[in-house]
């Protein structure tokens, strides 16, 4: 049994270990990264192919004869052609719920660094600004607390909901809107209501969304100008669900404060992405995901996955 990393780097750019796989398969090879033009060449022989982010198109897996299993290291499976895989009776696994704390504590490290701008003021006062000052303190920018605030949050799955149990403890007032009515089970402390009245009430947006049809372009002009002129919008769903240009237009005609992004529509991100110069948009590269033990956890259920497939049980079929 022949196994392929198309692109292993981010899961594992060192501090795990591959290792284990020589007791699972005959051969494995990992790449840290591969050009999209060369994923039948190096899968031509696999039985077994992983990826991230490399796309796994009907005509790829048409030319690899020897594919019986497409394993994802991401719990997103929209890199896969799942329809095709179905049809040659391959499955397809992805790794569900390793990274929804992670997640969570990254939306608050975005929000929080909007409410108190924490670099702003470090900088400062490393450029010796605090030793200038006649007074005991200074303030950069406008400081925000957040108890008593209205936290919206569109999309109620398990980050909507560990998100939600963040925003309580801080004292902030939690509505939410999911499509999904069993999402209302058990959360007495959030108030499920419209997408509408979700929009335009409260202080911060975070988004938990998939990428379907219905969201992708969600975040429109139209709904940014329904937002508080105050608000602030977080996003570590996925970036199609903004229309990027709409949102540095907001931003920076002030139609809302600010807004918090780990996610951009095209990754690595494009230089011509307007959000990249706007100065009231904060964004990290995608790294909600990364602590070592999310990504520990990644590595336990992937191997899990894999040793479940070997052993005629698959588990984790999104297909």
């Amino acid at each position: 049994m022949k196994l392929v990393i198309l692109d292993g780097y981010t899961e594992n750019p060192g501090d795990l270990s591959w290792e284990w796989l020589r007791e699972e398969v005959d051969e494995f090879t990992v790449y840290d990264s591969t050009p999209q033009e060369k994923v039948i060449e190096r899968c031509k022989d696999a039985d077994i192919v992983v990826t991230n982010k490399k796309l796994i198109t009907k005509e790829i897996i048409d030319a690899l004869p020897s594919l019986k299993f497409i394993a994802t290291l991401s719990t997103g499976y929209n890199v896969v052609d799942i329809k095709a895989a179905r049809e040659k009776g391959i499955p397809v696994s992805n790794i569900p719920a390793y990274s929804t704390d992670g997640v969570a504590q990254l939306v608050f490290a975005l929000l929080l660094e909007m409410t108190n701008s924490v670099a702003i003021h470090n900088q400062s006062v490393k450029d010796g600004d605090w030793c200038r000052c006649e007074h005991f303190c200074y303030w950069k920018t406008p400081l925000t607390e957040l108890r008593g605030k209205i936290f919206g949050i569109i999309g109620f799955g398990k980050i909507g909901s560990a998100v939600a149990n963040i925003a309580n403890g801080f004292g902030m007032r939690v509505i939410a809107y999911s499509p999904n009515t069993k999402s209302y089970d058990g959360f007495g402390q959030v108030e499920f209501t419209d997408k509408e009245r979700v929009i335009a009430e409260s202080d911060v947006i975070s988004l938990h969304c998939p990428l379907t049809e219905e969201t992708e372009a969600m975040v429109d002009m139209n709904f940014l100008r329904k937002m508080k002129k105050s608000a602030f919008l977080i996003n570590t769903s996925r970036g199609p669900v903004i229309v990027e240009k709409d949102l540095a237009d907001a931003l920076n005609e002030g139609i809302i404060a600010g807004a918090g992004l780990d996610v951009l529509s095209q990754e690595p991100a494009d230089e011509s992405n307007p959000l990249l110069k706007c100065e009231k948009c904060i964004i990290t590269p995608h790294i909600a995901w990364a602590s070592l033990e999310a990504r520990t956890r990644l590595m336990n259920i992937f191997r899990d996955n894999i040793k479940a497939f070997l052993e005629g049980k698959p588990r984790n079929v999104v297909n």
